[in-house]
């Protein structure tokens, strides 16, 4: 069994020279990002009683899943995380590896599906982040993820919830009206939601702690969290 959906991988793989373009395709994610790195951060350091200091992550044993071209991975090793990323495209490792080598960031980046690592290996914290609504089996994909989080560990899942109004906006909004991601970029069916999520991870002995909207202001151009969970969520579990 794989969790890796081929036509979702060289649909990103098409576009993996735009990565780190903060005016190209990944447009959206770049103004994602810092809403995302505040949420894990602060999250980890509360559930790890960890001291606000420089690199606040030293010493966290950090996997990124679904990585793309390291948008996460950096910012994350920058606060002193010990990061492996993989991704199920070879285009995608090859720009990241390409962009933190440039950077002097020391980040373990692999071609991979989670249910290809070797579980032996475990994490404090594994990021889901952006990449259940892509792969093939979402059931699979989790349980994969599970195995490879230490106990006690966290497990971030972000993704778009299954609502006419993610349909609205996430799909006929962000692709066809505003052109903010490339058509076809998601597909509704996709969409999972939080109920759900929390029921496929609860099977796998890791448990919801807090689901969190993410909504996106116009006024400002910033995301921001919020208890909108309509259409953008973001969910931190614990394994037990």
């Amino acid at each position: 069994m794989s969790s890796i959906n081929s036509k979702e991988i060289e649909k990103f793989s098409k576009i993996a020279e735009e990565w780190w373009d903060p005016d190209g395709k990944f447009k959206p994610l770049h103004k994602f990002n810092p809403i995302r790195i505040s949420y894990i951060k602060e999250n980890i350091i509360k559930t790890f009683k960890i001291k606000q200091k420089k690199t606040p992550l030293n010493k966290v044993k950090l996997l990124d899943i679904g990585c793309g071209g390291g948008l996460l991975s950096e910012p994350m090793c920058r606060l002193g995380a010990q990061v492996t990323a993989i991704d199920a495209s070879e285009k995608n490792i090859t720009v990241a590896r390409i962009h933190a080598k440039k950077n002097n960031l020391k980040i373990n980046y692999i071609c991979s599906s989670p249910e290809k690592l070797n579980s032996n290996k475990k994490f404090d914290v594994i990021l889901n982040m952006e990449i259940v609504e892509h792969v093939e089996n979402i059931d699979f994909f989790l349980k994969s993820c599970s195995k490879l989080l230490k106990k006690n560990g966290i497990m971030f899942v972000a993704t778009l919830n299954k609502t006419l109004k993610s349909y609205i906006f996430a799909i006929v909004g962000a692709e066809y009206i505003l052109r903010w991601l490339p058509i076809g970029t998601h597909e509704w069916e996709k969409f999972v939601k939080p109920d759900e999520l929390i029921s496929l991870l609860k099977k796998n002995d890791i448990h919801v702690k807090k689901v969190d909207g993410m909504k996106f202001n116009l006024m400002t151009d910033k995301w921001y969290i919020s208890d909108d969970k309509s259409i953008n969520y973001i969910a931190k579990f614990i394994k037990n």
